[in-house]
């Protein structure tokens, strides 16, 4: 049997097609969307504040003979920060618990890498030994949102033994102030979603973008999304799949540590809260964390709500129809690989654009008093998310056919 044939085997293809997966979600997609966003944070900031941001790292031609440096508008920026905490000295004050203190930045940025395992990022780009499509996800379980839920659960362990593992009252404040945060948002967000398990039928992530795909989206249901005809209760469920998305983004804020829930953090009064004891490589895995969270926090977002990597209008790799009654050979002639490549980068510009609301938020917002987050999470979108529940389940009895 020659190594093409082997490859062809279900294991080892399924094996071999997971590894490739993992490694372009992370080196191909989470790294560079992590510096892309550090630079987007960096550039948004300054201009809500009229500033200019970073413009002057760029590419260093003068070292290869030229006369003068080109800028590259100050992208060169996400290249020299990295460098900066690889070299910078990793100062470890000797009051620490040195175990924990070692571990609680992995224990940080491992959970958001781990969500990603079961975010569908596309349609299919290869066809398998059975000759079925391979979905663009690394591990296709069927319940996936159980998973995103169980695993993202586990962040708070690596704030709270860095707080703890510091001996700082500054840092310990901050875990303390995070394990409570998360804690309080986690039965609003888990609750958020259950309206979607009770129209979807599912708890597959790939299976919930593929109902969207033809029902239309959850939060925008549009007529001709899919290229079929909605249902009157479609409709009706709209303003409550409004309350869900709402619900649902603001205490992924809250989960993620953003602004406006970023307490833990809070350099006016905690200084740097949980890793104000940390540099270098342990910094640096904390930045990675935050920014990692909410890179997987958007694509959940967009799978739940914004029909994953589908497109209104435009046909993709897994469906059929056609927009607005174009002929079939008009897009017969273009592979399958192409509209898994488009399917990719449309879910990709969707998360951007949830990145860059969660950056702009951050720069527009104040920050919550401590009793005005607790009061928003246990008084207000804990009842809210479950009275959402029961309207949902009284209109998909009583309204749909």
């Amino acid at each position: 049997m020659d190594i093409i044939s082997f490859l062809q085997q279900p294991i080892p293809f399924l094996v071999w097609t997971s590894i490739v997966k993992t490694l372009f979600v992370l080196f191909g997609a989470i790294l560079p969307l992590v510096s892309l966003s550090v630079f987007a944070e960096r550039k948004v900031s300054a201009f809500i504040q009229d500033r200019l941001g970073p413009n002057r790292v760029g590419a260093p031609a003068t070292l290869i003979g030229f006369k003068k440096d080109y800028s590259l508008w100050g992208l060169g920026q996400m290249v020299a920060d990295p460098i900066k905490l690889l070299l910078k000295e990793n100062f470890i004050p000797n009051s620490v618990n040195k175990f924990y203190y070692y571990i609680a930045p992995k224990l940080t940025m491992i959970p958001p890498l781990l969500v990603l395992a079961v975010v569908p990022f596309g349609s299919s780009f290869l066809v398998g030994p059975d000759g079925k499509p391979v979905p663009m996800v690394i591990a296709n379980i069927d319940i996936g949102v159980l998973y995103v839920f169980a695993v993202s659960s586990l962040g708070v362990y690596g704030i709270v033994l860095a707080g703890w593992a510091s001996n700082s009252k500054y840092p310990f404040l901050g875990g303390i102030r995070s394990s409570s945060q998360m804690i309080s948002y986690e039965l609003a967000l888990g609750l958020s979603v259950v309206p979607i398990f009770l129209i979807c039928g599912t708890l597959n992530l790939s299976q919930i973008v593929d109902w969207q795909i033809v029902n239309g989206w959850l939060i925008c249901p549009i007529p001709f999304v899919g290229g079929v005809h909605l249902e009157a209760w479609r409709f009706a469920l709209i303003p409550l799949m409004m309350i869900s998305f709402i619900v649902f983004l603001v205490s992924m804020f809250a989960e993620t540590n953003r602004t406006p829930f970023d307490l833990p953090e809070a350099e006016q009064e905690l200084v740097g809260g949980y890793h104000t004891e940390y540099s270098s490589m342990g910094f640096a895995l904390f930045f990675l964390g935050e920014y990692a969270a909410m890179i997987a926090g958007s694509g959940v977002i967009v799978t739940l709500f914004f029909g994953g990597w589908s497109l209104p209008f435009i046909p993709d790799g897994s469906s059929h129809w056609l927009p607005f009654g174009l002929a079939n050979h008009v897009w017969h002639w273009l592979p399958g690989a192409f509209w898994g490549f488009v399917n990719i980068n449309v879910f990709f510009f969707k998360v951007s654009l949830l990145i860059f609301f969660f950056i702009w938020v951050r720069w527009t917002v104040p920050r919550f008093r401590y009793d005005q987050l607790m009061k928003l999470g246990w008084i207000y979108f804990f009842e809210i998310a479950l009275a959402n529940i029961f309207l949902t389940a009284l209109v998909l009895v009583y309204l749909k056919k």
